[in-house]
C-alpha cells in the first residue's frame, strides 16, 4: 500500500487482484459493475443505519440526490 492509497483502495486491489488470480485462466467481464455494486450496496446500507434511515441526511453524506439514493436502494433492495 502506497502511502496515498487509502486502507478501502488497498482493499479493493487486493481483492480485484485475488480475483483475477482465481480466474484460472477463464475469461470475465462486467469486473467494473462487480465491484461497484460489491462496495455500494453495504456504503448504502451502512449509512442509511448511521442515520437511522433519514435519506435526506443520507443523501447528503453520500453526497449524492436524493432521487439518486432513491433509485440505488431500489436496485440494490435497500430498505
Amino acid at each position: 500500500m502506497s502511502k496515498s492509497e487509502s486502507e478501502l483502495s488497498a482493499c479493493v486491489r487486493r481483492l480485484v487482484t485475488d480475483y483475477f488470480g482465481h480466474l484460472d485462466g477463464e475469461k470475465c467481464s462486467g469486473v467494473h459493475d462487480m465491484v461497484i455494486s460489491s462496495v455500494e450496496k453495504p456504503l448504502l446500507e451502512v449509512v442509511l443505519n448511521h442515520t437511522e434511515g433519514n435519506q435526506t441526511r443520507a443523501s447528503e453524506i453520500l453526497g449524492i440526490n436524493r432521487n439518486t439514493l432513491r433509485k440505488k436502494m431500489q436496485h440494490y433492495g435497500v430498505k
